[in-house]
């Protein structure tokens, strides 16, 4: 690409609206540009790296021995009521009617869809396994679209399903695709944690995520430094502590807290830990108040709640269901408690306790867990850093990280649903297996740049750059270095090498300052060394200049990029 001739926006003040580094950097160097909340258009040097991205996926999926198709977007919406999760994507699906009074809706994932193309080639076992994956936008209205890329209401998904006729066949496609994204992503330089997750609205046996580790994020992972523990915060555990010894029961006492609702004003009014305090929460689990106990340090995990009690929305209740319920809010405890309660099993590790007194103004002091009304022990709590692993007791790490994919056991969920069947070797119909994989493009995208950022702009990897080298024109009123610098333009193209050339009538400052914000790997300048027939030859990724001839450019920049490949690859 010469940039005279060609579309290039770039811009050197920071975008207001963006608060992510990636987005931020992305629309400044011309990546992409915001449409409408969380809908960007691709650029031309974003579309680029977006195809490249694709590429290295597209490459590990048919290695995997996957098939690509391709599933339209516009979907019947009885689709998704026959597998039960139109509630479960209610207002984030994008639903209207057709000019024929059809219900339709843009696809937020095609689980359904590639289930009803399988039935169409799985008869028998014999027709098994079976490995299908597409490149489709995918469309979910996000209440809050956010960090640029990251989450947005439109965007670019690998999706792949597998077909088994048992769980062993599943588990070797499962590896088979792990395998697929592992090489995906260490080819893409992303540092990333495959860590166990909520299975969501997919449902199914199992749910891992890789997490691209970053400061910004909308996930949170666990993970321990001396073995191979992982989970995404929301299900993540713990090793639980040792229960306490039960003290008496009935020996509390009534404390008088008037307008002393809070953890923070208990604690600061009567100079308590924290973690001496119970505070208990009310749910609205589809529609059936629930209380819920934690130590006053902990916070519920809403998908650890939602999990436990098989439930499809779970909310904090709101002021006017309390007080419809006649429960004081703020005063809600365990002992006597008006409605279903649920404990938290650290709760348990507690002798005694101060709680809510189910009385506005009223705590209750020196309360024994025998005190307690009818309830459930269970792990509802977020894990804190510096808790200890549930699988080696060592100290457990948190981490910010974007999820870049997503590997699903969905088992016989879907194949079920939508009447997925084969024949057997006893001719007995069985429900087929399936499996799910996802990749978000643009998700890739943003967390490599992340990742791969300096204060200047960007700096992509080898395989994911738009453009490998930059040829940077010092003054294009040099006609011969205008001259040399078109020669060299070609000679690289003619050797399929991704080179974009700055012949823009700028000063060279300008021409710097675009190409460390873009992140072209190498550069080369074609200013005073011309004299004796040499440039300066940039490595961005080491920060070195070196003197080059001319006559030999061309093959130190092979060199330089395959070099740089095969860092990469190993």
């Amino acid at each position: 690409m010469k940039l005279k001739q060609s579309y290039f926006v770039t811009y050197k003040e920071n975008v207001k609206d963006e608060e992510a580094i990636s987005g931020n950097l992305l629309v400044r160097g011309g990546f992409i540009k915001k449409n409408s909340a969380g809908v960007y258009m691709y650029l031309p040097l974003g579309f680029k790296v977006l195809k490249k991205i694709e590429a290295i996926v597209r490459t590990e999926m048919n290695n995997a021995h996957s098939q690509e198709v391709l599933m339209p977007s516009l979907i019947p919406e009885d689709v998704y009521i026959a597998s039960g999760r139109r509630h479960l994507f209610g207002s984030s699906m994008f639903a209207f009617k057709d000019r024929f009074d059809r219900s339709v809706v843009l696809g937020p994932t095609h689980e359904e869809l590639f289930a009803v193309a399988a039935s169409a080639h799985i008869k028998s076992y014999k027709n098994l396994p079976v490995s299908l994956y597409q490149f489709q936008t995918k469309f979910r209205d996000e209440p809050r679209p956010r960090f640029g890329v990251i989450r947005v209401r439109e965007f670019i998904m690998k999706d792949a399903y597998t077909f088994d006729k048992d769980l062993d066949g599943l588990q070797k496609n499962y590896d088979a695709m792990v395998k697929a994204y592992i090489n995906s992503f260490d080819a893409m330089q992303l540092h990333y944690r495959i860590v166990k997750a909520d299975t969501g609205v997919m449902g199914g046996l199992l749910s891992e995520e890789f997490q691209a580790i970053t400061d910004i994020g909308e996930d949170t992972i666990v993970f321990c430094s001396s073995c191979d523990y992982s989970a995404n915060l929301e299900i993540a555990k713990r090793h639980p502590l040792a229960h306490a010894v039960k003290a008496e029961v009935g020996q509390y006492k009534k404390l008088h807290t008037p307008n002393i609702k809070t953890i923070d004003q208990l604690t600061t009014t009567y100079n308590l830990d924290p973690r001496d305090l119970v505070k208990t929460l009310v749910y609205s689990v589809d529609d059936q108040l629930i209380a819920v106990s934690v130590c006053g340090n902990r916070e519920v995990s809403s998908v650890k709640l939602q999990k436990y009690c098989n439930a499809t929305m779970v909310e904090l209740a709101t002021a006017e269901q309390l007080a419809n319920a006649n429960i004081p809010m703020g005063y809600i405890g365990p002992v006597d408690c008006p409605i279903p309660l649920l404990v938290d099993e650290e709760v348990y590790s507690l002798t005694t306790m101060m709680v809510g007194g189910n009385e506005v103004d009223t705590h209750l002091v020196d309360v024994s867990l025998n005190d307690f009304a009818h309830h459930d022990v269970v792990d509802l709590s977020m894990v804190h850093a510096h808790d200890h692993c549930p699988q080696c007791k060592a100290e457990l790490h948190i981490q910010k990280g974007i999820e870049i994919g997503n590997t699903f056991k969905l088992g016989d969920k879907y194949s079920k649903a939508m009447n997925l069947y084969f024949s057997d070797e006893n001719n007995q119909l069985q429900p087929v297996i399936m499996g799910s994989y996802g990749i978000g493009l643009g998700r890739c995208m943003a967390a490599i740049v992340e990742q791969h950022h300096h204060e200047k702009g960007i700096l992509w990897p080898i395989h994911v750059a738009p453009y490998e080298v930059s040829l940077l024109i010092v003054s294009t009123k040099d006609e011969n270095a205008v001259s040399k610098a078109y020669d060299i333009y070609d000679s690289l193209r003619a050797a399929s090498i991704d080179v974009v050339c700055d012949d823009r009538d700028e000063r060279i400052g300008v021409k710097f300052n675009d190409a460390e914000l873009i992140g072209v790997p190498f550069q080369v300048v074609f200013g005073k060394a011309l004299i004796n027939n040499q440039v300066e030859f940039k490595n961005m990724y080491d920060q070195s200049t070196t003197l080059v001839d001319l006559d030999s450019l061309v093959d130190v920049i092979k060199l330089a990029i395959a070099q740089q490949k095969e860092k990469n690859h190993g």
